[in-house]
């Protein structure tokens, strides 16, 4: 006989219908649904590291370039700043990759899959920040003054929206629906 499957609160089914999401009930141990996590986990980290490798790249070659050396001090200061912030979500992202080989079948699982999901979450903002300042940087240089900045704004609220607070405001509207009424 094996563990007692661990039942998550939230799948217990609600009541009213209507078009609301189906319950998900799974019956899996505590490790089974560790597993899981991580394997989800790290799937979502292999697509968001390799965008991020690919800007930083980028990043890294640039000042290899013959126009380099007309950005002026302001965007070179921003290019430093891209350049810091993609090392930094590259190694946010990568960290639970490292995290995992360093715990490897130390039953470790559940803090590693908390510790990963930490870091892709601030690994995720950072890339946010890096692709921002990367644009900026990149329209300061084509357009400068007001596109520069309102192509900037745009990304960054689509990034801040899409990334984290429409997710947010989701998982609120979840928690609020399955609040016991008082």
């Amino acid at each position: 006989m094996g563990p007692e499957p661990v039942r998550d609160p939230r799948a217990e089914p609600r009541g009213g219908g209507g078009d609301q999401e189906q319950p998900d009930a799974r019956d899996e141990t505590r490790a089974q649904r560790d597993d899981r996590n991580l394997a989800e986990l790290l799937q979502e980290l292999r697509v968001a590291g390799l965008g991020v490798q690919v800007l930083f790249g980028f990043l890294l070659s640039l000042p290899f370039t013959s126009r380099f050396a007309r950005l002026g001090p302001g965007q070179r200061d921003l290019y430093l700043a891209s350049l810091v912030l993609s090392a930094t979500a590259t190694a946010l992202l990568l960290g639970p990759v490292a995290y995992h080989r360093l715990v490897f079948r130390r039953r470790q699982k559940e803090r590693l899959v908390r510790a990963a999901s930490a870091m892709a979450i601030l690994g995720l903002g950072v890339v946010g920040l890096a692709v921002s300042s990367a644009v900026l940087l990149v329209t300061s240089y084509v357009a400068t003054g007001l596109p520069a900045a309102l192509i900037t704004a745009f990304v960054v609220i689509m990034f801040g929206g899409l990334w984290f607070a429409f997710p947010i405001a989701r998982r609120r509207e979840r928690d609020d629906a399955d609040a016991p009424e008082k």
